[in-house]
């Protein structure tokens, strides 16, 4: 038996990992896309590393785009069987899924517009909006806590990861000549007293583990909540510069975050008196998702819905639709806070706002999660006086912020806390995913002396035998 390791291997996105069984069967642990890469990001998000026609099962442990985002093209290169996922990951899977779609087909327009120009041969999108929906048709959904049977011999289930809304750690069975083998992998693990969420559950005892490494070196900020440091960024900069703050967020996770700290703020009676703007249709719609499925809520959230009935809604709150209401956004005069897609700035609409107010020194574009080194929220992060957007430069005259307690990713106590349940004398191997190498090695460090014998981090598109 074989695992091969063809994304998040050494750098955080694109997780993809295949199991090839004694009997040559291939298990598929996620197919998701890399993002914020460079020039190296369509390449190779063209290039598997695989073929999908052989793959014959696939599971999906939650719906980030870095996760999920290359199911359509999965099915469109071959791949004929189904997609186990959790019912709340199947709800949010589809609407990113079509989402990114529609992304890939504008963007292609524009590139062919200058390929053509160029000489060059037209590109084809990854996959279509018509590809998104048949990958939907392929989702069977699978409850937290219940081993599901694939084929005899093969058995799954899931447990929460507290990462977003029906996110899982992904536990595998595999039974040959009477001996069975439990492989899991954690997905992204959440935070532990999330502010939504409830906390990553036990899990029965594995031989082999997959666990993502994101903050492997990094704490959390620990001393000041997020409510409190939003109303610090707000006050800052819309009631003392009169400006806009901008904030980078994901549509799935993180923007509720966000709108759940801001409700906190009015039922407190802190928000301040400014306009609030959610510019992403797919965060209206991921919004409105996280909110039919309640019973994945912390006791602390159940709570406040005895008295809220929207935690996700407040006073000033506006939703931006249309490409037409996004741009008038630009002539907007009055101090305001804007909360849009991506949570990287590489794309989606934040982009553009930031290319049309990061000159202004009365603004403020705050990251609220991890951001890759080569993406425009990654080069942000490290203050440089100039930064190309669109092609463009523009001088960095707003401020640069970070609010790294909002991360849904949970810091190395965190992911050494979701190991507690597992004898370390009992793990044969642990597999270092989705993270920079130098934070894996950091990491690697602390699981050694928390008593994990062999812990290795593997290279993209490397494949490792395991009993």
């Amino acid at each position: 038996m074989t695992i091969a390791f063809h994304g998040a291997a050494r750098t955080v996105t694109g997780s993809k990992h295949l199991i090839t069984l004694d009997n040559g069967k291939k298990l598929l642990l996620d197919c998701g896309m890399f993002q914020g890469m460079g020039a190296e990001t369509d390449g190779l998000n063209r290039n598997f590393g695989f073929n999908a026609a052989e793959v014959d099962f696939m599971i999906l442990s939650h719906a980030h785009i870095d996760h999920c985002g290359l199911i359509p093209k999965l099915i469109k290169d071959g791949y004929n069987g189904k997609i186990f996922a959790t019912p709340a990951t199947k709800d949010l899977a589809a609407v990113l899924m079509e989402d990114s779609a529609g992304i890939q087909e504008t963007d292609i327009k524009f590139a062919n517009k200058r390929r053509a120009l160029q000489g060059l041969p037209y590109l084809d999108p990854l996959y279509t909006t018509e590809d998104a929906m048949k990958a939907v048709s392929r989702f069977e959904t699978v409850e937290y806590e219940t081993w599901h049977t694939i084929e005899p011999g093969l058995d799954f289930c899931f447990t929460d990861a507290g990462h977003i809304i029906g996110s899982a750690a992904v536990h595998v069975r595999i039974t040959t000549n009477g001996r069975q083998t439990q492989i899991s992998f954690s997905g992204d693990v959440g935070r532990y007293r999330d502010i939504i969420l409830r906390s990553p559950a036990l899990f029965s005892q594995a031989n082999y583990i997959l666990i993502e490494s994101t903050y492997g070196d990094s704490l959390h900020e620990q001393f000041t909540s997020t409510p409190d440091l939003l109303l610090q960024w707000i006050e800052k900069t819309c009631l003392h510069k009169k400006g806009k703050l901008i904030l980078p967020a994901f549509s799935v996770g993180r923007t509720q975050e966000i709108l759940y700290a801001l409700n906190q703020l009015e039922l407190e009676g802190r928000l301040p008196a400014v306009d609030y703007f959610i510019d992403s249709p797919l965060s209206v719609k991921a919004t409105g998702i996280v909110k039919s499925y309640p019973q994945y809520f912390n006791d602390t959230i159940q709570q406040v819905l005895l008295k809220d009935k929207d935690p996700f809604g407040f006073a000033g709150l506006k939703f931006i639709e249309s490409v037409e209401e996004s741009k008038n956004l630009n002539y907007y005069k009055n101090p305001c806070v804007i909360i849009s897609a991506s949570g990287m700035a590489e794309a989606g609409r934040v982009k553009h706002h930031i290319s049309n107010n990061i000159e202004n020194s009365r603004n403020s574009i705050v990251m609220t999660g991890y951001c890759e080194p080569n993406s425009l929220g990654g080069r942000l992060k490290k203050h440089p006086k100039e930064v190309m957007i669109f092609g463009q430069p523009h001088e960095v005259n707003a401020e640069i912020g970070e609010m790294r307690s909002m991360s849904a990713h949970g810091d190395y106590n965190d992911l050494l806390h979701f190991l507690d349940c597992q004898k370390t004398d009992l793990v044969k191997n642990i597999f270092l995913v989705h993270g920079e190498y130098i934070v894996q090695q950091h990491f690697r460090d602390k699981l050694i002396a928390a008593g994990f014998k062999n812990v290795y981090i593997p290279a993209q598109h490397t494949e490792t035998t395991i009993e």
